[in-house]
């Protein structure tokens, strides 16, 4: 089994979210949350402001944590065939946008970002983590436990 610790960031302004259209060197392209694995000894509240620099060109500030989902996906249902089981554990943040200019992440798999109204995102290919994170924001208080989210026609990621 794989296993994966990552940041990610709720960005809500008005009605729209951030999103950020992940195009891997394998697969197909869909729509995220701006994040991305944690590395050893850091911390997630800094892994999320630095991903969200890198992948959005914007600079942020942790306004809130919003809770943490665990869940393992089945090696039969991996976007790749032949990889094992894995389990991703992802640490959510609410998160402001307080500067920056949106562009293309330099040399990463980010190739854009947009904000998009939150009416608009069921009708878009995404990771299961837009609904995670969209379902943990409008979770008050958070819980730090997710209930489960379907996940039919939605990118494991």
């Amino acid at each position: 089994m794989s296993f994966r610790l990552a940041a990610y960031a709720v960005c809500i302004e008005g009605r729209r979210v951030l999103l950020a259209r992940h195009v891997p060197p394998e697969g197909e392209s869909c729509w995220t949350l701006p994040g991305g694995r944690v590395e050893h000894a850091e911390d997630p509240f800094d892994a999320v402001i630095q991903e969200v620099a890198e992948e959005t060109g914007c600079d942020a500030v942790v306004e809130r944590l919003l809770g943490v989902d665990s869940r393992v996906i089945p090696a039969a249902e991996r976007a790749i065939a032949g990889r094992p089981e894995h389990q991703n554990v992802g640490v959510f943040y609410r998160v402001r946008i307080t500067g920056g200019r949106l562009r293309p992440e330099s040399n990463g798999e980010i190739a854009e970002s947009v904000w998009t109204p939150i009416a608009d995102v069921a009708r878009v290919r995404r990771s299961s983590l837009v609904d995670v994170g969209l379902s943990l924001a409008r979770t008050l208080p958070a819980t730090c436990r997710v209930a489960a989210v379907p996940v039919g026609g939605l990118i494991q990621h």
